[in-house]
This record gives C-alpha cells, sequence and structure tokens, in this order.
C-alpha cells in the first residue's frame, strides 16, 4: 500500500483503472438492471416490487461500504499521514452519500405497497437515515477544512467515530423488533431464489466496480485541483520576489 503513497505512482495506476471499473461497472450494471427489470418473473408474494431490489440492494451495500471505506482511510490519514488517503475519504463521501440517499429513496418506494407506508422510524431505516446525514456532516467538515487551511484530523476523527454506525446498521433487524426483513444474505447461506439470486449479485458487483472508478475519478480530480493550487501559490510567491517593490506599493495604497 506504501508504494502508492506517491501521487505520481497513484496516478499511473489510475489513468488505466479508472476507464475499466467505470465501463465494465456500467456494462455489468446496465445488464444485471435488464435482466431483473424484463426478465425475471413477478414474486409470489412482492409481485413487481421485487425489482426494486436489483437497485435497492447495491445502494444499501455501497452506502454502508463507502462508509466503511472511508473510514479505513481516515485511519491510514490518521496513522500513516499520507496525504492519499485523505483525497481517497473525500473522493468516497460524495458517491457514498448518492448511494446511502438512493437506498432510502428505493426503500421507500418498496415500503409503500408492501408496509402501506412511505416511512417508519425502525432501526434499519433510522440507523441508514443516521448515516446519510453523517456523509453530509463529513462533506461539510472536509471542504471546510480545505477552504480554510484547518487541520485534516477533524474530518478523518468524525470518519472512525461515524464507522459505529455501520454495524448498527448491519444488525438492526437482529437487535431489534423491525418492519424490514432479516438478513436474505449470510455467510454460506441465501434466503433468495435463484431466479432472483444471479441477476441480483451481478447488479452488486456492477455498481461496486462503478463505484470504483467514479472514486478513482473524483481522487484523480482533487490530485489536479491540489496541483493547481499549489502552482497558483508558488507562481504568487515569484512574483512577490521579483517584484517586492509594486506589492509595497500595491499594500500602501
Amino acid at each position: 500500500m506504501h508504494i502508492y503513497a506517491n501521487p505520481k505512482r497513484f496516478l499511473t495506476l489510475a489513468s488505466w483503472l479508472t476507464p475499466l471499473l467505470f465501463w465494465s461497472g456500467l456494462v455489468l450494471t446496465l445488464g444485471a438492471l435488464a435482466w431483473g427489470m424484463f426478465m425475471v418473473p413477478p414474486d409470489r408474494l412482492m409481485g413487481e416490487t421485487v425489482r426494486i431490489l436489483f437497485v435497492h440492494v447495491p445502494a444499501a451495500w455501497l452506502g454502508m461500504g463507502g462508509w466503511a471505506g472511508l473510514a479505513i482511510a481516515s485511519a491510514m490519514l490518521l496513522i500513516w499521514k499520507h496525504p492519499l488517503s485523505g483525497i481517497a475519504a473525500r473522493a468516497i463521501a460524495l458517491p457514498g452519500m448518492v448511494f446511502c440517499a438512493l437506498c432510502l429513496i428505493t426503500g421507500s418506494i418498496w415500503g409503500r405497497p408492501t408496509w402501506g407506508t412511505w416511512w417508519e422510524w425502525d432501526g434499519r431505516l433510522t440507523s441508514m437515515l443516521v448515516l446519510l446525514f453523517l456523509y453530509g456532516g463529513y462533506i461539510a467538515l472536509a471542504q471546510a477544512s480545505a477552504r480554510e487551511g484547518g487541520s485534516y484530523r477533524i474530518p478523518a476523527i468524525f470518519g472512525l467515530v461515524g464507522a459505529i454506525n455501520v454495524p448498527i446498521i448491519n444488525r438492526s433487524v437482529v437487535w431489534w423488533n423491525s418492519l424490514h426483513q432479516p438478513p436474505s444474505l449470510t455467510a454460506g447461506k441465501s434466503a433468495i431464489d435463484g431466479v432472483y439470486l444471479w441477476p441480483l449479485l451481478v447488479s452488486v458487483f456492477g455498481f461496486s466496480l462503478l463505484f470504483g472508478g467514479i472514486v478513482l475519478m473524483r481522487m484523480r480530480a482533487l490530485i489536479a485541483e491540489q496541483q493547481v493550487e499549489a502552482r497558483l501559490r508558488r507562481r504568487a510567491l515569484e512574483d512577490d520576489t521579483v517584484n517586492p517593490a509594486a506589492t509595497v506599493q500595491a499594500e500602501t495604497v
């Protein structure tokens, strides 16, 4: 991992990995959605609403997985002080928030015909909503820190503390009496029929690759932005050194 802490090495790797992840993820995602939306039969209990699962489950997985990745990057930033770790955490936050919101929206659409309500304050839904707010808080802290030149430790510590919510989301349907169904996929077991399971797994894999490609795109954009800012600061210092009299005159005026 340390070898890729160098921005130049990282950008060399990301230059070919980004399109590979993005386009392969996009193809798999579109194929899985077409498979799930148009080819699988309606479920005997859920009917046509079963098709929402092919978006809802990957969105839930990436909403939680995104924060797990953000927390790991934050830990690496605090322990080893790798600048790329902070960039990775910032790059993960926005797509993670989008998938978290998508999870809540699709879950609400699924819940209306299934539960008879758009929203219920049960453990799973509430803890997922908290995760959405955590993403928003992290993005605000990271942007303020980057804009004002504040300590990188504050958003990193926030990212680690917020990780407590991820296992709560995962175990909420087990710990509390909930409208939400129990886990359908566990280690080595599945309560989902193969007709729905295979397109669902392809959808999860495709969305995950797409997520990875988007994160790499954002990391490259953030690195480029920092390099531009560094060049502008360097040029401003050079101009002040070359023509100090003009600077003094400008300050006097």
